[in-house]
């Protein structure tokens, strides 16, 4: 568990952010990934991936391996193909929250390419989503897969749980994760000045899929941007125009750092 005891909000601007950038990927990441890593700045509380990517049709990430990680991919416009070892192959689209636990390992491909696995005719629109990594409570899990659609409780525009291990939130639909200390919340803001309350965690990550919102005590945070608060929460956000924030609530953090 966290020991952190002084509140802390640090703000990040999406244009701050690091960048892969190749003829069919459109890729930004919060933190060190890949190719791209800055000491100072790899993990807040148990989130270590926060990678906003953009793929053009008919393209995407060929079978590739994971281990020991709970990945959540939110798809905000398009659509995304998943098929991995398990066996799983199906659409990811907006309201679709999708879990894949890595365990003691999986491989699996993101494609845009949905036109393959239906009837449907080749489209034009490229897939935008965010994808989000998290540590699992222990290694050596079982991989597994879980998905579950989540839209008619977004329209709702409150601050929706789409992804938790947190034992608190056992109750509320959501898809579940291995990392007892963490959840995923998204909040769909319709605008007119529509408003939602952050949780009070150790650790939280607010990032501003889409839109444009005002955060009580930090000011106006727009598309892309993130705001990491330690020993905090509590601040209303709110939306003037269509928007969408995702929120980590984490009561841990990584290696005590």
């Amino acid at each position: 568990m966290s020991t952190l005891t002084t509140p802390h909000i640090d703000v990040h601007r999406g244009g701050d952010r690091m960048k892969t950038r190749v003829a069919w990927l459109d890729s930004k990441h919060s933190f060190s990934f890949g190719e791209h890593y800055d000491p100072d700045n790899t993990h807040h509380g148990l989130l270590l991936v926060n990678n906003e990517d953009i793929v053009l049709p008919g393209e995407g990430f060929e079978t590739h391996p994971h281990r020991d990680m709970e990945i959540v991919t939110w798809v905000l416009s398009g659509s995304l193909v998943h098929q991995d070892s398990l066996g799983h192959n199906g659409v990811i689209y907006p309201g679709l929250a999708q879990r894949m636990s890595a365990g003691t390992g999986i491989l699996h491909s993101e494609k845009n390419d949905s036109w393959r696995i239906s009837a449907a005719p080749e489209h034009q629109e490229p897939v935008h989503f965010v994808q989000m990594w998290v540590v699992p409570d222990e290694s050596g899990l079982t991989p597994g897969y879980q998905q579950l659609e989540v839209d008619a409780e977004l329209a709702g525009g409150g601050l929706v749980t789409v992804a938790s291990g947190l034992p608190r939130y056992r109750d509320r639909t959501a898809i579940s994760i291995a990392s007892s200390h963490s959840a995923l919340h998204v909040a769909r803001l319709p605008g007119e000045a529509a408003e939602v309350r952050l949780p009070e965690a150790p650790y939280l990550h607010v990032f501003v899929a889409r839109g444009e919102v005002e955060m009580e005590g930090v000011g106006t945070l727009y598309e892309g941007d993130a705001v990491r608060l330690a020993r905090s929460g509590g601040q209303r956000v709110t939306a003037n125009l269509p928007s969408e924030i995702l929120v980590w609530e984490m009561h841990a953090r990584l290696g005590g750092q």
